[in-house]
């Protein structure tokens, strides 16, 4: 698939698993390799293997002070908090994420809080173990669920891209698998075969996942947009 996206970007997550995700899906997208280094205090630049130690070395140190707390109350607004604050502080494009579980027997949560359903400081197993208390009980047709991404680029140029991602499934009684991150354990995918998306390989969960296909998404949409060097 031919796209636009940039050569070289900085990518608005300091979580390392969500990182190599994207990273994963991107390199299937564009057939061609990428290389992520960590930035401090938040983000990976993300370029070809041979571009990277260049462009490391060209770039000024991120601020301490970046703001990137995710006060929006969409997903969409989330993500583009991430983005804008990474652009502005890197000059550079950016690409950020996010993400939400949201369970039809709780209303919709946890929704933006996803990432912080147990709490501020709340590891995968913390809210693994408190959507497991919420639901527990609940016979499997009340378990439905789905998870949302949305994807944006916000380009140097100024403009942005937006891709959006989703998948229906259910929550399963208990934990199962050992890959994948956050709520994988227990997220069975509906067009799956009754796994949870952590017993799947990497490139199974992404043929399904929310955030292949957000990230699928934009990718085409990078690919539709006007090159900068092209003529009007």
């Amino acid at each position: 698939m031919g796209s636009n996206l940039p050569s070289q970007f900085v990518l608005a997550t300091g979580n390392p698993d969500k990182a190599r995700e994207i990273l994963e899906i991107f390199t299937s997208i564009l057939d061609a390799p990428l290389a992520a280094v960590a930035l401090e205090p938040v983000g990976f630049l993300v370029a070809a293997p041979e571009q990277v130690a260049g462009t490391l070395a060209s770039m000024p140190p991120l601020p301490a002070d970046i703001d990137v707390e995710e006060t929006g109350s969409t997903l969409l607004d989330n993500a583009r908090i991430k983005a804008v604050a990474l652009r502005a502080a890197s000059g550079m494009s950016a690409i950020a994420d996010d993400t939400g579980l949201e369970v039809d027997a709780l209303g919709g949560a946890p929704g933006v809080y996803s990432a912080r359903y147990a709490g501020p400081d709340a590891t995968y197993a913390d809210n693994v173990a408190k959507l497991i208390d919420a639901m527990a009980g609940m016979r499997s047709e009340a378990r439905g669920a789905r998870f949302a991404t949305v994807a944006i680029a916000a380009l140097a140029d100024g403009s942005e891209v937006i891709g959006l991602g989703s998948v229906e499934g259910m929550i399963a009684p208990a934990p199962s698998g050992h890959d994948g991150f956050g709520y994988d354990p227990l997220f069975v995918p509906r067009e799956g075969d009754g796994r949870t998306f952590a017993e799947m390989a990497p490139t199974e969960k992404h043929a399904l996942s929310h955030r292949g296909r957000a990230f699928r998404a934009l990718a085409e949409a990078l690919a539709n947009q006007p090159r900068a060097d092209q003529e009007d």
